[in-house]
């Protein structure tokens, strides 16, 4: 009776384990199902290619290119190849109305192109096709590498429910859409671009002004007078 009194003991005993594990091993997949914690997981700064695009209206009796359109295009080529030189594409209506008058504004601005924008092969004239009765514009477009997030906005979940005290969805998402629109270069993202080289007559200066070899009663170690009266930190 004894004997089998302590195997019913330790039968009860294993099966009680077994469901403390089970429960272990559900409570690990909701961790690890969760939301991650780090803004910068929820809401990633992603680099994709998109089109910029500017229409010039060309009336009937233009013939050449305007003061006004070139100024517009200078605007809209200030950035261009801060991420790298990309094709540039002129469209030019053919078959409207103003076909005539587009085509001989389209070759100045491609020589306004040439001249101080576009580098050599990465300028193209292309027409599309346009209605007899209508006034179409002379369209430039170009890729542009940008840095984008996510829309903000998502709030899956009531704020007050903070009992894990983690950050809400939306944390962060201001933040990595305002860096992203800030940074010039889209590839400084990817990682860090190459050191330029030193100023060496400027270091050597920086290195004689605070060790003080420009004074005449200078001691060795000790720090220039001058750079003392400027520091901000004790020694």
């Amino acid at each position: 009776m004894g004997v089998s009194l302590a195997r019913r003991a330790t039968a009860v005993l294993l099966l009680v384990a077994a469901g403390l594990l089970a429960g272990c091993v559900k409570r690990d997949s909701v961790i690890v199902g969760s939301l991650p914690d780090d803004y910068r997981t929820r809401h990633p700064i992603v680099l994709a290619e998109k089109e910029k695009t500017l229409d010039i209206p060309v009336p009937i009796l233009s013939y050449r290119m305007t003061p006004q359109q070139s100024v517009a295009i200078d605007g809209f080529m200030d950035d261009y190849g801060d991420s790298g030189p990309t094709v540039v594409t002129i469209l030019v209506p053919h078959g409207s109305a103003n076909g005539p008058a587009a085509s001989r504004v389209a070759d100045d601005i491609a020589a306004f192109l040439r001249r101080g924008y576009v580098p050599e092969g990465y300028l193209q004239v292309l027409p599309y096709q346009a209605s007899a009765g209508e006034v179409r514009p002379v369209r430039l477009t170009y890729g542009r590498l940008e840095a984008t997030v996510a829309p903000c906005g998502r709030w899956p979940e009531d704020l007050l429910d903070t009992y894990e005290n983690r950050n809400y969805e939306n944390f962060g998402c201001s933040y990595q859409n305002n860096l992203a629109a800030q940074v010039a270069n889209p590839m400084d993202f990817l990682g860090p671009r190459k050191k330029t080289t030193i100023d060496a007559e400027n270091r050597v200066g920086a290195i004689e002004k605070y060790r003080g070899v420009k004074e005449p009663l200078y001691e060795a170690g000790k720090v220039s007078a001058d750079f003392n009266s400027n520091r901000e930190v004790e020694y």
